[in-house]
């Protein structure tokens, strides 16, 4: 099993704690999916825009119909995210 070096929630400094702070707004926690990227906050970031992009962002699917897409890969990766 791999194991990564996380930063929780009260050892974040800087741009990580900022990226927490509004996850924590976002969806009152911050979820393993982030910490797991904390050692690389510029990156994190820019996982974080694609997200956005991807889900939020203009698209001939509707937003609902991208949620799907995503829950279907999820599953078919065995990912409980």
């Amino acid at each position: 099993m791999a194991w990564i070096r996380t930063f929780a929630e009260n050892e974040a400094t800087g741009r990580l704690a900022e990226i927490y702070e509004a996850a924590r707004k976002r969806a009152g926690r911050v979820y393993n999916i982030l910490k797991i990227q904390s050692q690389n906050p510029a990156a994190l970031q820019e996982m974080l825009d694609l997200y956005v992009a991807t889900v939020r962002g203009e698209s001939p699917q509707t937003r609902a119909q991208r949620e799907m897409l995503a829950v279907v890969v999820s599953r078919a990766n065995h990912c409980h995210y």
